[in-house]
């Protein structure tokens, strides 16, 4: 236990050197930062969702940045956009032959700009990538890199030129994150340094990762002790999503369809990196909590009455907290 906690120590403080090399060009947003980083930790993928203008797209460049020997790939969604563009194709050549040419999929940081810009045809090529790590091109199946991880972005006002994400999509990212607008102070701080539109360099942005060191946090984080009755929170507060009436959930008449067994994994790994950077070698309701609402919010649906009402996933996750107890 004590050969984990040193190592807890190493990767937490390494993390946070992360997030401050990133701050050099992202003001405030740090719970947004934090919550990417627990993907990262986790090995999982997160879908960043806000007005345009707010420095998703920045975030992810400037993360990218801090991890040496990375490879980092940038898909811009558009209607037009089709599947081979994602994962690759089989190509012909009179001397060579039939040959494979992989697509940018294959990349340890992909950043998939304005998902919900493609339809659905072209959004599917990412189900084998982010939940298999591997890619089939033709009658072939390429495995992608250890260190993967996928970062969506999305616009929520849009209306036109758009394709919601399929719930089988949706489900794949570990977090959805929502980017909110930045306090007056902050906002005071971001017209002082970005007066002049600066390239990534100008940064200064120093390499702190390397792939090999993310591998090494994601096992730490499955190393993290998890009790039976964290677990049995855990699987109560999924199964409210369900079952709301069983736990006295008054507004569990407004949901359709509740989350996944993928939410409850999910829950409990989230839990353990967040665990992590708390340094602590064992989770607490207190860590379900944190990130119930980033782990919940997009695999809660609401029926039509819940929807005409203004009614939020997020309401609901509250009153879900609000209502079942640790064991």
């Amino acid at each position: 236990m004590e050969g984990l906690s040193k190592k807890i120590k190493e990767h937490n403080d390494k993390l946070k050197e992360v997030k401050r090399e990133v701050q050099k060009g992202i003001v405030g947003q740090g719970e947004v930062i934090d919550s990417v980083l627990k993907c990262l930790a986790c090995n999982g993928h997160v879908l960043l969702e806000s007005v345009p203008g707010l420095a998703k797209t920045l975030l992810v460049r400037l993360l990218t940045e801090t991890v040496e020997g990375a490879k980092f790939q940038r898909i811009q969604f558009t209607p037009d956009l089709l599947p081979s563009d994602i994962t690759g194709t089989t190509v012909y050549e009179e001397k060579r032959g039939f040959y494979t040419v992989k697509g940018p999929i294959f990349a340890n940081f992909v950043l998939g700009d304005e998902i919900n810009r493609a339809p659905p045809k072209v959004q599917s090529a990412m189900l084998q990538a982010m939940e298999e790590r591997i890619v089939t091109i033709g009658r072939e199946t390429f495995p992608l890199p250890k260190a993967f991880t996928v970062l969506a972005t999305q616009n929520p006002l849009e209306q036109k030129g758009v394709y919601p994400l399929s719930l089988a999509q949706i489900d794949r990212f570990l977090f959805k994150v929502f980017v909110d607008y930045p306090e007056e102070d902050d906002e005071i701080l971001i017209l002082n340094q970005n007066t002049m539109v600066k390239e990534i360099r100008e940064f200064g942005i120093k390499k702190v990762l390397n792939p090999e060191r993310i591998i090494e946090i994601q096992e730490c984080v499955k190393q993290i002790h998890i009790s039976e009755e964290v677990k049995e929170y855990i699987v109560d507060i999924v199964d409210a999503t369900r079952y709301p009436s069983n736990y006295g959930i008054e507004e569990g008449k407004y949901i359709r369809w509740g989350a996944s067994p993928r939410a409850t994994i999910y829950l409990a790994l989230a839990a353990k990196a967040t665990a992590m950077m708390n340094e602590r070698t064992f989770v607490i309701p207190t860590d379900v909590r944190a990130i119930a609402h980033q782990v919940l919010r997009h695999r809660i649906v609401l029926n039509y009455e819940g929807k005409a009402k203004g009614i939020s996933a997020d309401h609901i996750v509250d009153c879900i907290i609000d209502n079942v107890p640790v064991r």
